[in-house]
């Protein structure tokens, strides 16, 4: 079975999964735009039960466009988000794959706000597109 470490830059804050995503995804909001400093976030969901974070973090909860929250947890220290809780998906986590610094990490399957996406920014074509 797949295992991975997620870690934030100082390696104060992780999170080790076991199996695979449930969905990748990225997502081109505003609030994710400001959150990242790029101009789109990535993510992998997985099963909350799957996920086993490891040190202290800070939360900041940010409510999106559609009225749900999701509270993001970064690591003090350095400020790297290393995973986060979803409102309106409890049985999930969805942790930034930058985090895992895994550059084999699978392709997004899933590509959100495209609405708000930069002209230059192309998804994958075999994802599904929502705007």
């Amino acid at each position: 079975m797949t295992q991975r470490l997620a870690s934030c830059s100082c390696g104060r804050l992780t999170a080790r999964v076991v199996g695979e995503p449930v969905r990748i995804s990225i997502c081109h909001c505003l609030n994710c735009q400001r959150r990242t400093g790029g101009p789109f976030a990535e993510q992998a969901r997985f099963r909350r039960q799957d996920v086993t974070p490891s040190g202290l973090s800070s939360t900041y909860p940010i409510t999106g466009d559609e009225g749900t929250t999701a509270t993001f947890h970064f690591c003090p220290t350095c400020g790297a988000t290393v995973y986060y809780e979803m409102e309106a998906q409890p049985d999930f986590l969805a942790i930034p794959v930058g985090a895992f610094a895994e550059p084999g990490f699978p392709a997004p399957n899933v590509s959100v706000y495209e609405s708000r996406k930069h002209g230059w920014v192309v998804p994958p074509a075999d994802a599904e597109h929502y705007p």
